[in-house]
């Protein structure tokens, strides 16, 4: 075992603090990482706040990591000391189960989150990556372009692939209008890769206040959704509608902007029930749906597009010791677009 150094929540009420804790000796098939940077998404928060209900303390968060192979095993061959790499929501699945898809393999049994989970062993608890070093198995890492900044290519293995599956898989591209919901963390990534597949982008926001930054990173069109005329001028307007907020909103109403067949693919969670009625579904043989993540397949195959247009997150970097201040930070909205913490801090 390696000592690693990190941040961890140790109970729902308190703050982060500095944690001491064991890293695996590598093992043949595995890759060794020092951490350079860790991105901050709100399911950290929920999770070391316990809000989804489901967190085991003590908690490293983190699962938009980039860093360099410092060791790889005997078995390794995609990767070598001194390789720009990065690792996002998932360290693990199950390589021998009757339902294994690489194409999909978030969906299936055996996933092995990057933090607050239990490794294939079934009793070791994982760790992310607001910490010094992560030891992952080779199937599990991802290659950085060269040409994309470190610090800011870290959201791209949450934020980044949350986005770019649910866009492929619906066909966005020429011709299509794509409708994002929240111009957030996530909602200005989709602003960017949908603008790059060539599909008309308009984002719906609560107000006007960050139409100019939508507008630079992609936009088309900009509208207020707490302008009731918003919902009348764009009914039955688009063809996929992304929704990154996990806010109570009126389903029906954004259900209504779609055109026929479209699709409404929520991405946030809210914590309540969606109440959606049946008149808004049928007439028009519409659809909502949901998206999570993607697989490591998928992953590479975003970070390669990313690399080919030049897309990165808008980040504010942060010491490591201003974690807690960018929590409340987030929970208000008070970040254009993503932080990420410099793991030199540390």
């Amino acid at each position: 075992m390696a000592l690693a150094r990190g941040y961890a929540a140790t109970d729902a009420s308190k703050p982060l603090q500095p944690f001491t804790f064991e890293r695996r000796e590598p093992r043949e098939d595995d890759v060794v990482i020092s951490i350079k940077f860790s991105g901050v998404c709100h399911s950290d928060i929920h999770q070391a706040r316990n809000e989804w209900g489901n967190s085991a303390f003590p908690m490293v968060p983190g699962h938009e990591i980039v860093g360099i192979v410092t060791a790889v095993g005997d078995k390794v061959t995609k990767f070598k000391i001194g390789d720009r790499v990065g690792v996002g929501c998932f360290v693990d699945s199950c390589t021998t189960c009757a339902s294994r898809d690489v194409d999909r393999e978030q969906y299936m049994p055996g996933l092995v989150v990057t933090y607050n989970g239990v490794e294939a062993d079934g009793k070791t608890p994982t760790q992310g990556g607001y910490s010094d070093h992560i030891v992952v198995k080779e199937g599990y890492v991802l290659s950085i372009p060269e040409n994309l900044p470190f610090e800011a290519t870290a959201p791209l293995l949450c934020a980044g692939i949350t986005l770019y599956s649910p866009l492929r898989n619906w066909g966005a591209g020429p011709g299509k209008q794509v409708a994002i919901v929240g111009m957030g963390g996530l909602g200005h990534m989709g602003v960017k890769l949908a603008h790059a597949m060539g599909a008309e982008v308009t984002v719906l926001s609560q107000t006007l206040s960050k139409k100019e930054d939508g507008l630079k990173l992609g936009a088309d069109h900009y509208h207020a959704t707490g302008d009731a005329e918003t919902f009348t001028k764009l009914a039955g307007s688009f063809d996929l509608i992304l929704c990154t907020v996990s806010a109570e909103i009126d389903w029906n109403a954004y259900l209504g902007l779609l055109k026929v067949d479209g699709t409404l693919v929520l991405l946030g969670i809210p914590e309540k029930p969606v109440p959606v009625h049946a008149f808004s579904l049928v007439p028009g043989r519409k659809s909502i749906a949901g998206s999570m993540i993607g697989s490591i397949k998928e992953t590479q195959e975003m970070l390669d597009f990313c690399g080919e247009h030049n897309i990165v997150s808008e980040i504010e970097m942060i010491r490591m010791d201003q974690v807690n201040e960018a929590y409340e930070r987030v929970i208000r909205s008070d970040v254009r677009y993503r932080f990420v913490i410099d793991m030199a801090t540390l």
